[in-house]
């Protein structure tokens, strides 16, 4: 799974990489964490133009009676998600723009932080569902993202990893005539040799810390 990740790029970047004019200014964040605003690239209503919005990271399960109670679903298997949520897999997909995420690896009695990112540094995207539990008094939208088994390069550090989309499957995931079987075949693991590790500090084990200091090296 992913527990935690980073998005610092510059909003003009990501503009580029997904191909959205004018979006929002966007804040740097460096360790974003469940149940937090997470920014989220969707299909506008019109079908056809992508947007950017903020949603909470996390799920109320559409089959929850009470949503205070209810478990918040952070993250969907790529095996199971076409079955499990099957209306969102076929209806309401978007990919959740980041620059990195962490893992954590158990030496000894300490756990260390790793940073996953790209070997460029650039922007890219996790494949991801979204969701609205409703009722006549509340509305609760949500997200979460896609994980498959992990590249070699994640698999000494845990056994699922986020799936990440290259640019050339965006259009896609996003294409409502894509089929199922086509869409479950960009469920892979990223390719490990464009992909780097860093370890990093203690500062990232703190949902409360947020700077640039989490990527600070140990």
């Amino acid at each position: 799974m992913c527990a935690h990740f980073t998005l610092s790029a510059p909003t003009e970047r990501l503009a580029d990489e997904f191909g959205i004019p004018d979006p929002p200014a966007l804040q740097a964040r460096y360790n974003i964490a469940p149940t937090q605003l997470i920014v989220a690239v969707a299909l506008k209503p019109d079908g056809e133009h992508r947007g950017i919005v903020r949603v909470p990271w996390g799920m109320v399960p559409a089959w929850a009676d009470d949503p205070s109670a209810a478990p918040r679903l952070f993250n969907a298997r790529a095996e199971s998600v076409a079955y499990k949520f099957g209306e969102c897999f076929r209806e309401r997909r978007c990919l959740i723009p980041a620059d990195g995420f962490y893992e954590w690896k158990a030496v000894g009695k300490k756990k260390h932080a790793y940073h996953f990112s790209r070997t460029d540094g650039s922007v890219f995207a996790f494949a991801g569902i979204w969701d609205v539990w409703a009722d006549e008094d509340v509305k609760i939208v949500g997200a979460c993202m896609v994980t498959t088994t992990p590249n070699e390069l994640v698999k000494p550090f845990h056994d699922r990893m986020p799936v990440i989309l290259p640019r050339e499957s965006y259009a896609e995931w996003f294409d409502p005539m894509t089929s199922g079987k086509r869409l479950l075949a960009l469920l892979k693991p990223y390719p490990a040799e464009l992909m780097q590790a860093k370890q990093v500090g203690p500062k990232v084990n703190s949902s409360k810390s947020e700077g640039p200091e989490c990527l600070q090296a140990s």
